[in-house]
C-alpha cells in the first residue's frame, strides 16, 4: 500500500517556508448538495498515520483520521458554497473560491500552499500538484477534512429531504439516486446547473 509522501513540504521548509498548508475540495461532481473546501496546516513531525486520499478510506477511517488531524492541526478551515452559488456562478468559480477561502481563513496563516489540481491566487508561493491528494499528505489530510465535512452536512441534509437518501450517496449520481429523483423529482439543494439535474428539469416543464 503506497501513502502519500511529505516530500513537497520537506523542499519548501528547506527554502524556509515554515507554515505549509495543504487544500483540496470535496463534492465538486455531486449532483446535490454543497461543495465544500478544507485547508491545514500540520506540525512537521506530526505522528498521524494512515493519511491517505480521502477516497480511499472507509467512512470509519475518514472520521478516525479527521479526529486526528484536527485536533494536531496549528490550523484548519472549511469553506462552504452552496448549490444556487455553484448554479449561479458554475463550479469552476465555486472550486477556486471555496479553496481560495479556506486557506484565507486559516490562522496562523501559511507561508505556502500545496492544492490538489486547481490553479488559484493566494498570494503567497502556491503549487497546484496533479493527483496531489493521492501523493502528497498534507493535501490528503485537507481532502479528509473536507469529505467529513460535507458527509454530515450531507447526513444532516437526509433529516429534512429523507426522499432522496442524501445520507446514502451523499448527493452523487448513483443509481440509487437516480432512482430517487425519477420518484420524488428534484430537490431544493439539487443542482440545477448540472446536465442531468437539468435535462429532469426541462423534462418536467
Amino acid at each position: 500500500m503506497i501513502f502519500p509522501h511529505t516530500r513537497e513540504e520537506q523542499k519548501l521548509r528547506k527554502q524556509g517556508y515554515a507554515h505549509i498548508a495543504g487544500s483540496d475540495e470535496a463534492g465538486r461532481g455531486a449532483w446535490a448538495g454543497p461543495l465544500v473546501a478544507a485547508a491545514v496546516i500540520l506540525p512537521p513531525k506530526h505522528r498521524i498515520r494512515g493519511i491517505r486520499d480521502s477516497k480511499k478510506l472507509s467512512p470509519e477511517a475518514r472520521e478516525r483520521l479527521y479526529e486526528h488531524i484536527t485536533r494536531l492541526a496549528l490550523a484548519w478551515s472549511f469553506c462552504v458554497i452552496s448549490p444556487r452559488t455553484i448554479d449561479s456562478r458554475g463550479i469552476t468559480y465555486a472550486n477556486r473560491e471555496a479553496l481560495h477561502q479556506a486557506i484565507k481563513k486559516l490562522s496562523p496563516h501559511p507561508h505556502a500552499v500545496l492544492i490538489d489540481a486547481v490553479r488559484i491566487d493566494t498570494g503567497i508561493p502556491t503549487r497546484a500538484i496533479i493527483n496531489g491528494d493521492e501523493i502528497v499528505q498534507i493535501i490528503a489530510a485537507a481532502s479528509i477534512i473536507a469529505k467529513v465535512t460535507r458527509d454530515r452536512m450531507m447526513r444532516r441534509l437526509h433529516q429534512k429531504l429523507p426522499h432522496w437518501g442524501f445520507e446514502q450517496h451523499k448527493g452523487y449520481g448513483t443509481a440509487h439516486h437516480q432512482e430517487m429523483l425519477r420518484r420524488h423529482g428534484i430537490s431544493r439543494i439539487h443542482r440545477l446547473s448540472f446536465s442531468p439535474i437539468r435535462a429532469m428539469a426541462t423534462k418536467s416543464q
